[in-house]
């Protein structure tokens, strides 16, 4: 198992990073603002108007460093890492389970049956620590609902069907998500998700936290040599990390949703740290993406239980933990893919 390495997040304008020996300088009004030793690092997230020497960039594909660039708001843009590893035969395996339909339908229905349990999970805990500050008719019916598409879920399906149940279960999920919500209400109100753009604050901590999320997902994937782009659940569509996306189905509510609501619940943002947008977009300020940043890096440290190796593990390690799993079911060294199911 891959060690849990951290990701450095750069986020101030006109920032520029360059090679120093074996450490990452970060350069901020021409001057040193931070130095990281390469070893330390397993990725490196540029947000805006950042720029990086070619000297480093080769410096960290040498070293296996993924370098993302996102727009300032956390659009992805372009990716940069050196040579793919792992093995050839795993890949092609993996292509020609791809085009398998009930192999394809298998693996989804792993991973929406792990999104399923921890959107479950999620929900009941919430109704155990805070129900009587919510609707508990309302939430109790989500619980049994989730319940019962987990029991479909636990024999085979077609992928027609498995997205059927997962977009039931999605929505069912939203529906009383508002419901957790529990510090100004009314300024962090949720009433559906909405992507492109996101239209209230909840929805832009939502796509942001997915952003960081689908970063680590995708580096874990491919430093077992799998290729992120070719998913099972998401079908290939030029630019779509597939593979990630449909990984990052079963960690959206354990680790991005209840971060979410976390940072509302325990006053850590504010709405103020909420943008609108002429086009309606909202977006978060420098200081509130910050915010969200450390406490993502803070929750990746958190240690959880794996119930399929039977350990404790931190939750930055999980991605790395479920992309072995992957690659070992691929190599036929195992007969399905486990999902990761938090209790």
């Amino acid at each position: 198992m891959r060690k849990l390495l951290n990701t450095l997040y750069i986020t101030t304008q006109k920032s520029y990073l360059g090679k120093d020996g074996e450490t990452v300088c970060v350069y901020i009004d021409h001057k040193v603002a931070a130095r990281i030793p390469i070893h330390t690092l397993s990725g490196i997230v540029c947000f805006g108007n950042v720029s990086m020497s070619p000297f480093l960039m080769g410096f960290c594909a040498e070293k296996e460093v993924a370098i993302s660039f996102l727009t300032k708001r956390g659009r992805f843009l372009a990716r940069v890492v050196g040579p793919v590893s792992g093995n050839v035969l795993v890949r092609r395996t993996q292509y020609c389970l791809a085009d398998c339909p009930e192999v394809s339908s298998d693996i989804a229905r792993s991973c929406v049956l792990g999104k399923v349990a921890n959107c479950r999970a999620v929900v009941s805990r919430a109704l155990r620590d805070h129900g009587d500050k919510m609707e508990q008719d309302a939430v109790k019916k989500a619980v049994e609902r989730l319940g019962a598409a987990l029991k479909e879920l636990s024999t085979p399906k077609s992928l027609d069907t498995v997205r059927g149940l997962e977009g039931d279960a999605a929505k069912v999920y939203f529906g009383v998500l508002d419901q957790f919500i529990l510090k100004d209400e009314d300024a962090f109100c949720f009433t559906g998700r909405s992507r492109r753009p996101p239209k209230d604050p909840v929805n832009a901590l939502l796509s942001f936290l997915y952003t960081l999320l689908l970063h680590d997902i995708r580096s874990a994937l491919e430093s077992v040599g799998l290729d992120p782009a070719v998913g099972f659940l998401h079908r290939d569509r030029p630019g779509r990390p597939g593979l990630a996306l449909d990984m990052m189905e079963e960690f959206r509510a354990m680790v991005a949703d209840r971060l979410a609501l976390s940072l509302i619940n325990m006053n850590q943002i504010s709405p103020e740290g909420f943008n609108t947008r002429e086009s309606g977009a909202v977006e978060m300020d420098a200081e509130t993406r910050k915010t969200v940043i450390e406490a993502y890096q803070r929750r990746k440290q958190d240690e959880v239980h794996h119930p399929f190796i039977g350990e404790k593990v931190q939750v930055g390690q999980l991605f790395f933990v479920q992309a072995q799993l992957l690659n070992r079911f691929f190599r036929d060294d195992m007969d399905g893919y486990p999902p990761f199911v938090w209790r």
